[in-house]
């Protein structure tokens, strides 16, 4: 049966107390149900943990989230969007380990979430002439830096991409992170592959869902084999594209319940994706002027200028955006599952554990709030600030890292 059938009905109070109350994911014991969302900070200088991104993490322990997921944690280095984003290597394990205690000491878990960008990148430190993605495309990140091209993997750079996983799931695990979540989903690597719009491969990866998730379980059964049977993956998908041609709501549910077969915890019930859509995860005003505003490349802000209308759709904010997707992938896995899109107090909160959802993730309203669990925890008619603005996309790389334009912590 699935996993939802076991779901008791609940009252709001009811609701909100279950919210608020210890819960396990595999081994570990989570203090409420209340998870941040992994983004892209910008506080890894050269690819290294800074004291900033140790503070940024720690403040949100102290507003009692129950586990942070530090983002964006590349399995290796051509992996990266950026050289200013982390890999996964031996030269940072005494900045990882620091940053991990002190946020057990705040009695909070530590998740990371691991990535690879595929053939979108503007990585100037690439070992190779070209990102490589599932086929001979064109590099969207990297046009403005003068890299246009990626290339399509061998048989051997897949083999190589799943023993980078499996190498960095081990390294993650014994530097102290509680969990992994493994990236599926927003344009990236993994997805690439999963998306018909982006694997255009003629072999046994192409072709049927099926084929295209060839890899991604390999990744999983991988970081699997890395980390053992009784500690924590996650995955975050999305659940559509957005897009002509590329991965829709149903093929989420298949997608999902391939994932629930190859061993993974939990589904975290994602949308959207970086490279064609993303404002379908990021409800709310309009990113384009915020992008505009922080990007530093002229020939970037001249093609945001002639294709900004297209690629940043309007999608009007409304809470729980994904709840009525998100609840298909609940009946159909067995699985745990984490809501993520407009949950933002304690009506939403509610409303999710009554829909039978086990964890939270909450993004934008965390750098508006970061005290809103404990806030919500105290006050049951309390809701986040968040304005939905969506400025704070525009900060992913200001020099001070992402951080909420309108309110001050």
């Amino acid at each position: 049966m699935p996993h939802s059938a076991n779901a008791t009905p609940m009252d709001r109070e009811a609701a909100l107390q279950h919210c608020f109350s210890p819960a396990t994911l595999n081994g570990i014991t989570l203090k409420n149900r209340l998870i941040k969302a992994g983004t892209f900070e910008n506080m890894t200088p050269g690819g290294r943990p800074s004291q900033r991104l140790e503070d940024f993490h720690c403040r949100l322990a102290d507003g009692g989230v129950a586990m942070t997921n530090i983002g964006y944690c590349a399995v290796t280095g051509d992996g990266r969007l950026n050289e200013n984003m982390m890999y996964m290597h031996e030269g940072i394990r005494g900045e990882l380990s620091s940053l991990i205690d002190k946020l057990h000491t705040r009695d909070c878990k530590v998740s990371g979430q691991m990535g690879h960008c595929g053939g979108f990148s503007k990585n100037r430190e690439l070992k190779r002439k070209r990102p490589l993605g599932p086929n001979f495309a064109v590099n969207g990140l990297g046009v403005g830096c003068g890299m246009f091209f990626a290339d399509g993997m061998t048989h051997a750079d897949i083999d190589e991409m799943v023993a980078q996983y499996r190498d960095a799931a081990g390294f993650m695990k014994s530097v102290g992170f509680d969990s992994l979540e493994i990236h599926f989903g927003h344009g990236y690597g993994l997805c690439q592959f999963i998306s018909p719009k982006t694997n255009k491969r003629k072999d046994e990866d192409g072709g049927s869902l099926e084929n295209r998730m060839r890899l991604p379980l390999r990744v999983l059964a991988a970081v699997r084999e890395a980390v053992g049977d009784d500690y924590p993956i996650t995955g975050k998908i999305s659940m559509t594209e957005g897009v002509r041609g590329g991965i829709s709501y149903d093929d989420s549910v298949e997608i999902s319940k391939l994932l629930d077969k190859g061993g993974i915890d939990a589904i975290v019930c994602s949308g959207g994706t970086s490279t064609m859509n993303p404002m379908i995860m990021f409800r709310g005003n309009n990113m384009l002027q915020p992008m505009l505003d922080n990007e530093k490349s002229w020939i970037m802000r001249s093609i945001l200028r002639l294709a900004g209308k297209s690629l940043f759709r309007d999608y009007p904010y409304e809470d729980l955006y994904f709840l009525d997707q998100a609840k298909r992938i609940r009946e159909a896995v067995q699985c745990q599952t984490i809501y993520i899109g407009g949950a933002n107090g304690n009506d939403n909160f509610a409303e999710l554990m009554q829909a039978g959802f086990d964890f939270v993730q909450i993004g934008r309203s965390l750098l508006s709030d970061p005290d809103l669990p404990n806030r919500s925890a105290a006050d049951i008619g309390y809701r986040s600030r968040c304005l939905h603005c969506n400025e704070c996309v525009g900060t992913i790389e200001s020099p001070q890292g992402i951080h909420c334009t309108r309110f001050s912590l």
